[in-house]
């Protein structure tokens, strides 16, 4: 596997993080984050959809939930490039009674998916799309291993949609709060003051849209989730 060096920075500072990854998702966003992949499921996943890939996956939560969700016979495949978050991913994994799907876990570049073009139902992405090299290569590369009619689904932070109020707390926990709860418990003394700077370096919503489109994809949801502190994209291939 062949990364830029932004790419192995981020792959390396995530590694880092992998055995603490869990415990702040829940303790910073008060488990909100368990009901955001839960509306990416519902509102993505329709009948007969029988493979998923979930990119950036992480721990796994995001392909954990589609694997609940597909009926027996399918199949989830979650990707990613930290050794470290998918070793967990194995460990979660072998723990999950409800899923009627066992997922693969497979270690590969988001950039470049080992998988032939139109392989998938639904290809996604939660909290992921903005640590890649390029947005719009990414949704390109998403896109072409999508079947015709099949989904793209992004769900990732964005600026509140209510500045007044929400944006000055949201801004406050995200710039200064989490930056020093993260520090505190991970250990790692610049992975949670990346996340805010990577957020506010993401294309704004009107723009993911234009790329999303650019990448051939008709964009069927654009929902803000939780005053806009998230927002969950679904894209259909054409």
């Amino acid at each position: 596997m062949t990364l830029s060096p932004h790419a192995t920075e981020i792959r390396r500072m995530f590694g880092a993080v992998a055995p603490t990854y869990d415990l702040l998702n829940r303790t910073l966003s008060l488990r909100v984050d368990t009901r955001w992949r839960r509306r990416a499921v519902r509102e993505s996943l329709r009948p007969g959809d029988r493979r998923v890939l979930d990119l950036c996956c992480g721990t796994g939560d995001l392909a954990l939930e589609y694997a609940r969700r597909l009926g027996p016979g399918g199949q989830v495949v979650g990707l990613d490039f930290a050794r470290p978050m998918l070793r967990l991913f194995q460990r979660k994994r072998e723990r999950s009674a409800r899923a009627a799907v066992r997922p693969s876990i497979l270690e590969a570049d988001s950039l470049s998916l080992p998988f032939a073009d139109a392989q998938f139902d639904i290809v996604s992405v939660a909290f992921g799309l903005r640590n890649l090299d390029g947005t719009l290569e990414g949704l390109r590369e998403m896109a072409r291993v999508t079947r015709p009619g099949g989904r793209v689904v992004v769900l990732e932070f964005s600026p509140p949609l209510h500045p007044r109020l929400a944006h000055r707390l949201f801004s406050l926990h995200f710039r200064h709060v989490l930056p020093r709860i993260g520090r505190l418990i991970s250990r790692h003394p610049t992975a949670y003051r990346y996340l805010p700077q990577s957020v506010e370096g993401f294309p704004p919503r009107e723009r993911l849209v234009e790329m999303m489109s650019e990448a051939g994809l008709r964009v069927l949801v654009a929902r803000d989730l939780t005053v806009g502190i998230a927002t969950l994209f679904v894209g259909e291939r054409s």
